[in-house]
Formats: C-alpha cells, sequence, structure tokens
C-alpha cells in the first residue's frame, strides 16, 4: 500500500509541475514546490525531474500506458474488485468454501454484463483445469501458479495472479516463505548433529558390547571373581542409581545384588556392572545404561520391580555419597568446552580455592559451596535436589513459570521477573543463559551480600538488562538514556553500577562509575568496546547528561572524554560460558568491596580462565537460592 501510495504521489507531481494541461512534458524548467518542501529536498527534486525527463523513462512509460490501455484479457467488472467478487459469487452459490481457485476468479471477472465469455478467456480456463489436476498444491505455490503457467507470463514476487491487490502467496497458501538459517542457527543445527552422532556411536558401542557379553557363555567359577566387587559389600544392599548422560544425575533408587557368579536373565553380567533391582525412578526421561533385550525395555521407568545390569562406577550405597565419575569425559554433555576446564572438578580445586576463601578478609562475605567431606570433590547437591523438585511439581510441564519480586532498590523500580522451565533446563544442562537467570542471580547477591550492609548496598548497584540492551537501544535509545541517567542521578557519593549487558548473542559485563566517569569493560572473549558501537554511545551520552544535570564542572580536556577501561578479566573457552562469567565477575566485585578494578583484575581472582568448578559454584548458589526461596515446590 505505501508503495502505491507513493508512486501516486510521483504520478502527482509530474502531472502537476512538468506537464502541460495536454499532458506534454513542458520544456522550460519547472518551479521546485516550496510547499512540499518538508517532503522533498531542491536537490531531490531536480534528481527527480531529470529522470523523469530521460528519454528511456518515457520510452518504458509509453509502452506500459498502451499496454495498460489495450489489456489481452480485459478487466469487465468496473470498481468491483477481485475480493468482492469472490464474496458475492460465494454468496450467489451459497459454497462452504472460503475462497476460489485464482483461475477460476480470474474467468468470472472477464465475463461480460451479457454472460459471454470470449473464447480466448475460456480457452486459458480450460487450460488450467488441465493444469491443475497434474500439478500439485505445494508445487504451484514454489513455482509458478496454474494461471501463470496457463498465461505463459512470469508470476510476479509478492502477489497472487487472479487474486487482486493486497494477496500475497504467504496469506493465501498459509505457508511463511522459507528464509536461509542465520550463522547461529546453522551452528545450532551442527552442534545437535554432532550430538546425535556422538550419543549413536555410544550406542552403537553399548550394543556391541552387549552382544559380545551374550554371545561368549562364561563359566560359574570364571565369572565369581568379576561379579563380586569389592567395592560393595557382599549381598543385597539399598543403593542409589545415577547417569552421566547427558548431565550427571541421581535417575532412582533400589537395591544392587553384588553375589559371586550372579547372571542377569541367564546371561553372564558384561564387565563393569552389576545387577540392580530398580524401586524408585526419579527421572521419568532416563534411559536404562543397557537396554533388556529379553524385555525388550529401554527406560528405567519400565523396568521398575525387575533386575537390570548398571554400571559400578554409576551405583552408590545409600550411606555413601556419590561424586562425579573422573573417567574422560564420560558421556556428559560438554558442548563446546575445552577438556581441561572438565577436568578441574576433585580435590587439589577446591583445596586451592578454600585456601583463596580462608585468606580473605573477615569484612568480604563469601558464599556456601558444597564440598565432599570424605574425599574432597565438588557434589552439585543443590543442582540434584532442584532438578528432582522440578521434576516432581507443575514446573515439569511446559510453559510453567514462577514470578520473583524485585525490590525497587535493586534495578531503581520495582518489578516482577518471570522463571520458566527452559531457564533452569539452562542450568541444569550447562547451557546459554537468558536475562530471567541474571537477574535472579542479582537478586541473590542483593539478599546475601548488601541486604543490611549499607556499605555494600550504599557502593554497588544494578542496571537492569531487561530495559537496556542491544535490542532496546536500536528502537528506543532515548528510553534507555532517560533510565541509566536517572540510575546515576539517585547516587550521593561514589557507585560502581554494574551492568550486565547482552549484544544479542554474548553476555558482558560493564562495571560504571559515573561520577568519575570511568567505564570498566569486562568480556570473556577478549573483545574490544569498539566492537559494541551502540552500547558505547549510550554510556557516553548519559554520562555527559548526568554531568549537565548536576552541573558538574569538568576540565575542557575531558569535557568529551570519557574513560574506558579494558579489565584483563579471566577469558572463557567455548560459546556458552558467557553468562556463567557475569556472574562471577558480579560476585568478585562485590566480595571485593572496591570501586576501582585494576587493569589486571584482582589479585586473588587471577586467573587465564576459570574453572569448571568455579563455574558450576555460581550454578550451585542458584539452586540453593531457587530452594531457600521456595520458588520450586511440590
Amino acid at each position: 500500500m505505501a508503495r502505491k501510495r507513493h508512486r501516486g504521489w510521483r504520478t502527482f507531481l509530474t502531472n502537476k509541475y512538468l506537464k502541460d494541461k495536454e499532458k506534454i512534458f513542458v520544456e522550460y524548467d519547472p518551479e521546485y514546490p516550496v510547499k512540499y518542501a518538508i517532503f522533498i529536498t531542491e536537490e531531490e527534486w531536480v534528481a527527480f525531474v531529470a529522470q523523469r525527463r530521460d528519454e528511456n523513462f518515457k520510452k518504458v512509460s509509453a509502452t506500459n500506458r498502451e499496454r495498460a490501455s489495450n489489456p489481452t484479457y480485459a478487466y469487465k467488472k468496473g470498481r468491483l474488485g477481485y475480493a468482492r467478487l469472490e464474496e458475492k459469487i460465494l454468496d450467489e452459490t451459497k459454497s462452504d468454501a472460503t475462497s476460489l481457485p485464482p483461475h477460476v476468479l480470474w474467468k468470472e471477472a472477464r465475463v461480460g454484463k451479457d454472460g459471454t465469455v470470449r473464447d480466448d478467456v475460456q480457452h486459458i480456463y480450460d487450460k488450467c483445469e488441465t493444469l491443475s489436476q497434474s500439478i500439485s498444491t505445494a508445487e504451484d505455490q514454489e513455482n509458478r501458479s496454474v494461471l501463470s503457467r496457463a498465461l505463459n507470463v512470469p508470476e510476479y514476487p509478492g502477489r497472487v495472479r487472479g487474486k487482486g491487490h493486497g494477496c500475497t502467496p504467504t496469506s493465501l497458501y498459509k505457508n511463511p516463505r522459507r528464509r536461509n538459517p542465520s550463522n547461529q542457527e546453522v551452528m545450532e543445527t551442527l552442534q545437535a548433529l554432532q550430538a546425535q552422532v556422538l550419543q549413536l556411536q555410544k550406542d552403537n558401542e553399548r550394543y556391541r558390547c552387549m552382544e559380545k557379553c551374550s554371545s561368549q557363555l562364561k563359566e560359574t567359577s570364571e565369572k565369581a571373581s568379576i561379579n563380586c566387587q569389592n567395592k560393595f559389600p557382599e549381598g543385597i544392599s539399598s543403593c542409589q542409581l545415577y547417569l552421566s548422560s547427558p548431565t550427571y544425575r541421581l535417575v532412582g533408587k533400589g537395591k544392587v545384588h553384588n553375589t559371586s557368579g550372579d547372571l542377569l536373565h541367564h546371561r553372564p553380567l558384561p564387565d563393569g556392572h552389576l545387577k540392580v533391582s530398580v524401586d524408585v525412578v526419579l527421572d521419568k526421561d532416563a534411559l536404562l545404561p543397557i537396554p533388556d533385550i529379553v524385555s525388550e525395555t529401554t527406560l528405567l521407568r519400565d523396568a521398575i520391580g525387575s533386575f537390570v545390569a548398571w554400571p559400578l562406577d554409576l551405583i552408590f550405597i545409600d550411606d555413601e555419597t556419590p561424586t562425579k565419575p573422573a573417567s574422560k569425559d564420560k558421556g556428559i554433555l560438554r558442548h563446546n568446552e575445552s577438556v581441561a576446564s572438565q577436568k578441574e572438578v576433585f580435590a587439589q580445586g577446591s583445596q586451592q580455592l578454600s585456601q583463596k576463601i580462608g585468606s580473605r578478609q573477615k569484612n568480604k562475605r563469601d558464599l556456601p559451596v558444597t564440598y565432599l567431606p570424605k574425599k574432597g570433590a565438588f557434589v552439585p547437591r543443590y543442582q540434584i535436589s532442584l532438578e528432582t523438585l522440578v521434576d516432581s511439581s507443575d514446573m515439569a510441564t511446559a510453559g510453567a513459570i514462577r514470578l520473583l519480586d524485585m525490590e525497587e532498590d535493586i534495578f531503581g523500580y520495582s518489578c516482577t521477573e518471570t522463571i520458566g522451565k527452559e531457564d533452569l533446563e539452562h542450568i541444569f544442562r550447562h547451557q546459554e543463559l537468558g536475562v530471567g537467570v541474571i537477574h535472579t542471580y542479582i537478586r541473590f547477591l542483593y539478599d546475601n551480600f548488601m541486604r543490611g550492609n549499607d556499605q555494600l548496598s550504599n557502593r554497588f548497584r544494578f542496571v537492569s538488562s531487561s530495559l537496556v540492551n542491544k535490542a532496546l537501544i536500536c528502537r528506543e535509545p532515548d528510553s534507555c538514556r532517560e533510565y541509566l541517567v536517572k540510575r546515576f542521578m539517585a547516587s550521593s557519593t561514589n557507585n560502581l553500577y554494574l551492568w550486565p549487558y547482552n549484544s544479542g548473542c554474548h553476555w558482558l559485563l560493564l562495571a560504571i562509575d559515573p561520577l568519575k566517569e570511568v567505564v570498566y569493560f569486562l568480556n570473556s572473549i577478549d573483545g574490544e568496546w569498539t566492537n559494541y558501537p551502540d552500547m558505547k554511545q549510550l554510556v557516553d551520552t548519559s554520562i555527559k547528561v548526568f554531568r549537565s544535570q548536576r552541573q558538574a564542572r569538568v576540565p575542557r580536556t575531558k569535557s568529551s572524554n570519557i574513560t574506558w577501561i579494558k579489565v584483563q578479566c579471566p577469558l572463557q573457552r567455548n560459546g556458552i560460558d558467557c553468562g556463567y562469567f557475569v556472574m562471577r565477575f558480579m560476585r568478585e566485585i562485590i566480595n571485593m568491596n572496591q570501586i576501582e578494578i585494576p587493569i589486571t583484575y584482582f589479585d586473588e581472582y587471577k586467573c587465564a580462565h576459570y574453572t569448571r568448578l568455579q563455574l558450576e559454584q555460581i550454578k550451585e548458589e542458584l539452586c540453593q537460592y531457587f530452594i531457600e526461596k521456595r520458588l520450586i515446590s511440590i
């Protein structure tokens, strides 16, 4: 519609200013239409006149005018239009159909008042009827329509021949056009395919092992030394059953049968496995480590009350605390994460971190971390507990949400944050995080660090990622600037504003000191702030407006310069950890209780990369907070 109006507007200007009463182009230079100066500049007017006087344009215009005045198949319904003609025909025939085929409507639009149909029109209609029997609807909409084929004319994009103005292929066929996938979608598809291939390889190895074990019958005396494992007490013991793929988690409870020469369904047990009876299932979608070929059972929930083979390193006696297996990759979903960051979950890492925590000043608060007392290995207890709660509550259903109130002191306005099942799944599966999880962790930091601590609450403040992000900066820059300035104006002393910024596919942290006009840039992928020009321009403009509103006197040499400092913070080694890094940055900045951030980062936390253990701590704190706030309950 806008294109049609614009074309009519250009035609109006041509007829009024460039042609005389006989519709002939004038020889003299037409005057500039001053009354339309708000729409047309003088340069645009000169270019428009030159384009209209061009001989090629006149030739094309004359050809189109002649063709329109003498069409091959003339439309004979006056101002009725295709849409109203279609309604009229459907009403008269009392048909239950909602629309007519394009070629039927095209034919009816060319029937005169006397009801006669020209032979050439009838020929095209008959040809359409023949073609419609041999061309499918999908082929019709993907290529040229039946009517275009019969007329032997090209099909113009964005329109459907024989349906009138405003009808498009998308609206007619109810099928949106195909579009080329974005780079992110291609990478996601590639990662999904790689995960499927990896899972198929593991399943293939598992079935081959099972087939090998079933074909090689062994004597009971030979099997006795294998089945009776020293790790477990002899006889029958209550146990917990874990799986390591796609995540390490508790999936059920039962009894382990550790007896010499024990068989499973009259077959020898595979090496490294014990016979287990399943009593309780905690993960309804969990698969059996080795499918039961006798009963053709693949799901754990279908094996309740029966015996299955279970890997030794995934069975734990009830009075024993489970730890993650130390074997390489053991089926855990790793995405693109480096192998080095996966293995640092053992005693050495926890002891080093404990020594750092113990050496900090007494006035600095750190958050609790769960460790295994006996062996020193980290255990994601709160993650396991929260995932069990989610599966047992209404949050297990798609679309279920929880609401978390955000007080005015946190972002400068009161609001409610929505947490969905998908947000929790991202934590459990160690996937990319959304703004809901980031804001929940900010609420956690506020409750555990700043509430009741005037020094911290007066020193550190937060900026809402829901009100200022890349999409809003491009769409509503004024509202983003007003929010930042209002946030800065609330400060009476030196404050450091922590702003998790989402560039659309990546999280980074800005720590802004508006009084000193310093911006600390913490990016876990080692990028420059020049890669985010919209964000930088917004911050610079907001600080300048804040400077003006508080009537601050700034030296002339610094009036246009705002100091940006790139902090040499820890860097991520994959494409999904940015959200976890930003949350840990905020925690460490608040914990250090300093307005100024060293360029080389804090000595207490300085490292090249965060280990997997350090990121798991953040996830544990989040899950513990969800449980303590009773956001998830059965």
